[in-house]
């Protein structure tokens, strides 16, 4: 933001909370209708409407046609990064009633995506891990993905390489970055690197989505192979 008056209008516009709940529903990736939007945030589809005609022109959605629907989505990485941020300060705020980080669903919980990485007590497995591995090295603010990290993803079909020239096109996204998680209170891998690894998750079978929400399932395959390639304990995990 170039000046505090354009800050305060995105404040504004994700502070409202059916605006906050219909940015929160588009937090895994999905791109979802007007009339789905509506129905989360429990208001009239005109007034959801209105909503969405203001995060799109203000940059917080895009829009996506589709034959006769039009799909909404957010525009950028950042609007998730700003999305999960705020989760996390109000999490931390002060309050009179008894401290309960993250969300209280189990399954939320234990694995889910966060915007297009993983997140929840599978993500932060899979990064301590992959650090413990040598495969990664994270610090609070950024990441780095070894020469046996490199050789690891290369393993199991993912290219740094392409993933680094693609970054190089695009926006800026950084290769490889911790994300401290909502609810787990420690990092997860995001980043181009923690996007790859998401989706090759879902092509491999290893996840499936529950109930079109951000929680996902574990599924048997993927207890096997999270253990045997990635070296995470998922134990407590159900």
């Amino acid at each position: 933001m170039n000046s505090n008056a354009e800050f305060a209008q995105i404040a504004a516009l994700a502070g409202d909370p059916a605006r906050a709940a219909m940015l929160h529903a588009l937090l895994d990736g999905r791109a979802l209708t007007a009339s789905e939007l509506a129905k989360t945030a429990g208001i009239a589809p005109q007034t959801a409407s209105g909503h969405l005609a203001q995060m799109t022109v203000s940059g917080l959605l895009r829009v996506e046609k589709q034959g006769r629907h039009r799909y909404h989505r957010l525009a950028s990485v950042a609007v998730a990064q700003m999305m999960e941020s705020i989760m996390q300060v109000a999490a931390l705020v002060p309050s009179t009633r008894r401290l309960s980080t993250g969300p209280r669903d189990g399954v939320m919980r234990a694995a889910r995506t966060c915007y297009d990485h993983l997140a929840g007590q599978l993500g932060v497995a899979i990064a301590d891990a992959m650090v413990g591995k040598g495969f990664l090295e994270l610090t609070p603010d950024a990441g780095l993905v070894t020469a046996p990290g490199v050789r690891f993803l290369a393993g199991i079909g993912i290219d740094t390489g392409k993933l680094a020239g693609r970054r190089g096109k695009s926006t800026g996204r950084m290769l490889c970055r911790p994300c401290l998680d909502w609810s787990e209170r420690r990092p997860h891998l995001a980043g181009a690197v923690g996007a790859a690894i998401c989706q090759h998750c879902f092509d491999q079978g290893l996840v499936r989505r529950v109930n079109g929400t951000r929680g996902l399932t574990i599924t048997p395959k993927g207890r096997r192979l999270f253990r045997e390639q990635f070296g995470a304990r998922l134990e407590s995990i159900q």
